[in-house]
């Protein structure tokens, strides 16, 4: 059942923003609070996160993302929405006047296994949520108003059960067994040290290079080195976006880099702009931030 001592971070003040560019600039323009799902629900969920703002008139903001390999399910004003892992290295989403969202961060492998697929979902899609059933209009739209009100938790409390029930109807041994697996893979990407290849990451999980390439084809939809790329880009990015005056080089290597022109080309694919620009436009949103 869910616990009503659960955890809500207030992500945009502490806690890590992996993903989010620039979050010194976002600050001021959003309210991010995650919350921690309910137990029986860890093995698809990694969290739940509630953003909320309320911008002058005639004012928008947009915020650029760089996605985690996984979808999200979140209700919006236009209603409940399945989003399968973006296609392209980057997400945008612009807000205006006042609002807010209700999302869920699935764990890898996640979206297949809710939504009851034959595969990890075509990259990009949205669609309706309707695997959540009838009653997801109303339930997202009682969250919504709960997140308007500064109630992350409640507005959470609220979509929870519907999600139970999905997953309910959905879960079997093998995406259980699937989960488990991309979880523990996951897990030890986060731990491993700069540089470690595909073939070091399958032996210290008790596998083959090929039979790891097939569950992350087959749950996530990309491969593990690209995780690994990703992951590394995601820290190179979050330690940036804390300390601006890092030195490049250093940073490349303490994230897994041997030479920093691979850094630079899979930062700039990933996130835009080369790191000592993104590193400057960082400094530029701190200092006005005046943090």
């Amino acid at each position: 059942m869910f616990d009503d001592d659960r955890t809500v971070t207030h992500a945009l003040e502490s806690g890590p923003t992996l993903g989010i560019v620039n979050p010194a600039r976002a600050r001021d323009r959003f309210s991010l609070a995650r919350v921690e799902p309910a137990p029986d629900l860890a093995d698809l969920v990694d969290w739940h996160w509630v953003i909320t703002w309320d911008l002058p008139p005639g004012t928008a903001f947009t915020q650029t993302v760089v996605p985690h390999p996984v979808g999200q399910i979140v209700a919006e004003d236009v209603g409940f929405l399945a989003y399968a892992m973006p296609a392209g290295p980057t997400d945008r989403r612009t807000i205006a006047g006042s609002g807010g969202v209700v999302g869920t961060k699935l764990r890898p492998g996640g979206y297949r296994a809710l939504l009851g697929l034959a595969h990890p979902g075509e990259r990009g899609a949205v669609e309706p949520a309707g695997f959540l059933g009838p009653t997801a209009e109303v339930t997202g739209a009682e969250a919504l108003a709960q997140a308007a009100a500064g109630l992350p938790d409640a507005a959470v409390r609220t979509v929870t059960p519907l999600l139970r029930a999905a997953a309910e109807r959905s879960r079997t041994p093998r995406s259980t067994a699937a989960l488990a697996a991309l979880r523990a893979a996951f897990a030890t990407i986060a731990d491993a040290v700069p540089g470690t290849t595909v073939a070091a990451l399958a032996d210290r999980l008790g596998t083959t290079p090929r039979s790891l390439q097939r569950l992350f084809a087959d749950w996530v939809g990309v491969s593990p080195k690209w995780v690994l790329r990703r992951h590394r880009v995601h820290l190179a990015a979050e330690m940036l976006g804390r300390d601006p005056a890092l030195d490049l080089a250093g940073l490349a290597a303490a994230v897994g880099y041997y030479d920093q022109a691979h850094f630079t080309g899979d930062f700039v694919r990933a996130v835009g702009v080369t790191p000592g620009e993104y590193a400057r436009r960082c400094a530029a949103a701190l200092t006005a931030s005046g943090r």
